[in-house]
């Protein structure tokens, strides 16, 4: 790879452009990419490569384009209105289906004079954002869910490396709602360079929620186990925060109340990316990025198999913490952490 002020310039071979242009695709921090001819730097060789370069998004199905040009190498004998007005004369004389529309082109030729002549049409739009690594690292409480692995992604495009916990009732959720989560964690991980995921069984805690608090509290205070048990994982792992896919009052524990609750025995900041997104919104997101048919198999989550018929709604902290407290918790939480097991999901392959 080269980088000159402005572009970075990746060399492959043939046979390694299409995984070249997939890791492209799921890039934080790029503005565009497009494949790109190279050629010395004539007025003879950029006219051919223009020539070629028409020709082949004729053969894409486009009849309309306009050249744009741009000369950094002042000593190009053509300006760059010189080489947009030569150039699209040589594709119009050579490519006889293809028609200028400068308005509403469906094709544009771009013509770069750097170091050398750079010639690319059909640029793709990149995912902008920032690169990741850059914002710090976050832990992503992750389920098998729609909003969970949208937010993953949207602190990803902000440039926050992401780690991820999910929470494991083994044997009331099953094996296959550990492997859709696995798969959501590589289909995330692809967009943020890899996700290390924690799982961790819940079991215990959940039961003895069960066994020991008023039912209308069971979902906020499992939501309060699970925020300090991230919290503790958050320490191994160097999270400088949570991460959750909390909307909110999208269901009972997203009231303003609960959510006070439930982060209010942790020291972390908690990110809440969706806070503020309706649903229909979220489900766009997640088909945009690939996770949405992965989340909406049919297999539940812990959260929604221990849900109460009728959960409390406005949660007041200190009722909640004296419930908490009375659990005695700690110690399933430490066995649970310490039980974890950690999987590496949607790294490049130079980095696994």
């Amino acid at each position: 790879m080269e980088t000159t002020r402005g572009r970075f310039y990746v060399h492959c071979p043939d046979t390694s452009c299409p995984r070249v242009e997939d890791a492209l695709d799921h890039l934080m921090g790029i503005s565009g990419w497009a494949k790109t001819r190279k050629c010395e730097k004539t007025v003879e060789a950029v006219m051919a490569a223009c020539v070629e370069e028409g020709k082949s998004l004729y053969e894409k199905g486009i009849r309309t384009f306009k050249l744009e040009a741009r000369r950094t190498d002042k000593s190009f004998p053509l300006d760059s209105y010189g080489i947009r007005s030569k150039g699209g004369e040589a594709v119009l004389e050579a490519v006889p289906g293809l028609t200028v529309d400068v308005h509403a082109p469906q094709g544009i030729i771009e013509v770069e004079i750097r170091e050398k002549a750079y010639i690319f049409g059909l640029a793709k739009k990149g995912l902008r954002g920032l690169p990741v690594g850059t914002a710090g690292r976050g832990l992503l409480l992750l389920s098998g869910g729609i909003d969970s692995p949208v937010a993953g992604f949207m602190m990803a495009s902000r440039g926050m490396g992401i780690d991820a916990v999910y929470f494991h009732a083994w044997p009331y959720t099953s094996e296959e709602a550990r492997q859709k989560v696995i798969t959501l964690a590589g289909i995330v991980g692809r967009y943020s360079m890899g996700i290390r995921l924690y799982t961790v069984g819940f079991t215990a805690v959940q039961i003895r929620i069960k066994e020991r608090a008023p039912e209308p509290w069971t979902t906020v205070l499992l939501r309060m186990a699970m925020m300090e048990c991230a919290e503790k994982l958050s320490r191994r792992v160097k999270a400088k925060c949570l991460i959750t896919g909390e909307s909110l009052s999208q269901v009972a524990s997203q009231t303003v109340e609960n959510l006070s609750c439930t982060q209010s025995r942790i020291k972390l900041p908690v990110l809440r990316p969706l806070v503020g997104t309706d649903k229909e919104s979220i489900i766009r997101s997640a088909e945009k990025i690939g996770t949405y048919e992965t989340s909406i198999l049919p297999y539940e989550d812990c959260c929604v198999l221990f849900s109460p018929p009728h959960p409390v709604l406005r949660g007041d902290i200190d009722e909640a913490n004296k419930l908490y407290e009375a659990l005695e918790l700690d110690e399933l939480i430490d066995t649970a952490l310490q039980e974890s097991v950690m999987e590496k999901c949607g790294f490049p392959p130079h980095i696994v």
